[in-house]
């Protein structure tokens, strides 16, 4: 948990302890991207809590440096939490590469929520006989949860890979933005469905020759997204 808030600090502690978690804090950013990059393999972490507005740094630049790290830290869930409650802040961070968004005062029990519904969305495989889609240049490793374009790794958050993948075993099919959220597992993450278009521009970053002009994930106005069976190769 990377907060400056000592108080809440502990009191999310305390709550997600007797929940099952270890909670290791860190007070500013700095101390927390190196306790994330100094960590051993015996004390890796799962998830991420992270504040939006630190002292010595904005909580999204925070996140954009996590998304920057090598592999695995760069898949690591992030959950931010924030004073802020404009929606669009929430896009941003989603943007940025954040698995979900609670803004303050949260209750303690909603937290613990959102936690384990990330956690089980990082830890679920989208259902299938376990192997690699292949379409043309891009390869989705089921199994390895990796995407890989032209052979060269193209990581995503947990949520998206598994947003992708779900597009992908229904590839020629139109999927709205409900029955996406319904697809990974029936676990939406937002109240609001836009969410949706956040990922989808991020998996577009990533997959897409040309994100502004898409081949892979192609939008249906007023209908929803369709992944292509047939691509370029």
């Amino acid at each position: 948990m990377i907060e400056d808030d000592q108080r809440l600090a502990a009191m999310v502690a305390t709550y997600l302890g007797q929940n099952g978690f270890d909670v290791q804090h860190s007070a500013t950013a700095a101390e927390g991207l190196q306790q994330l990059q100094h960590a051993s393999a015996g004390e890796s972490f799962a998830i991420v809590l992270l504040d939006l507005m630190l002292p010595d740094a904005d909580g999204l630049d925070v996140c954009r440096q996590i998304r920057a790290f090598p592999a695995p830290l760069n898949t690591l869930p992030i959950v931010m939490l924030t004073a802020k409650g404009d929606p669009m802040d929430r896009v941003v961070g989603l943007e940025l590469g954040a698995d979900d968004y609670i803004p303050k005062p949260f209750e303690p029990r909603e937290l613990l929520a959102r936690l384990r519904a990330v956690l089980r969305r990082q830890h679920t495989t989208p259902a299938t006989d376990g192997h690699v889609l292949r379409f043309g240049r891009l390869e989705i490793d089921l199994d390895a949860r990796m995407i890989r374009l032209d052979d060269q790794d193209k990581p995503v958050t947990s949520y998206q890979f598994n947003l992708l993948a779900a597009m992908a075993e229904r590839a020629g099919r139109v999927l709205s933005r409900e029955q996406l959220m319904d697809a990974v597992k029936g676990e939406p993450l937002e109240a609001f469905d836009r969410s949706i278009d956040v990922h989808i521009g991020r998996l577009r970053a990533a997959i897409e020759d040309d994100p502004k002009q898409p081949k892979r994930i192609i939008t249906v106005r007023g209908a929803g997204y369709v992944f292509a069976k047939a691509q370029d190769v």
